[in-house]
C-alpha cells in the first residue's frame, strides 16, 4: 500500500474590504498551483487583490 501525504491548507479572511467576486477572481487563478508558480503570478498580476 502506498501511503500518499497531501497537505490542504485552509484560510479565513475577515474584515477585508474587498467585494467577493474581486478576491475570487485571484484566488480560482492560483488555486491547486505551486508555491513557485502562484508568486510569479500575483507579481504580474494587475489586481489589487493580489
Amino acid at each position: 500500500m502506498l501511503n500518499k501525504r497531501t497537505t490542504e491548507v485552509y484560510a479565513l479572511g475577515q474584515h477585508i474590504s474587498m467585494s467577493a467576486h474581486k478576491a475570487r477572481r485571484v484566488i480560482d487563478q492560483i488555486r491547486g498551483r505551486s508555491y513557485e508558480e502562484t508568486l510569479i503570478i500575483l507579481e504580474l498580476m494587475p489586481y489589487r487583490a493580489c
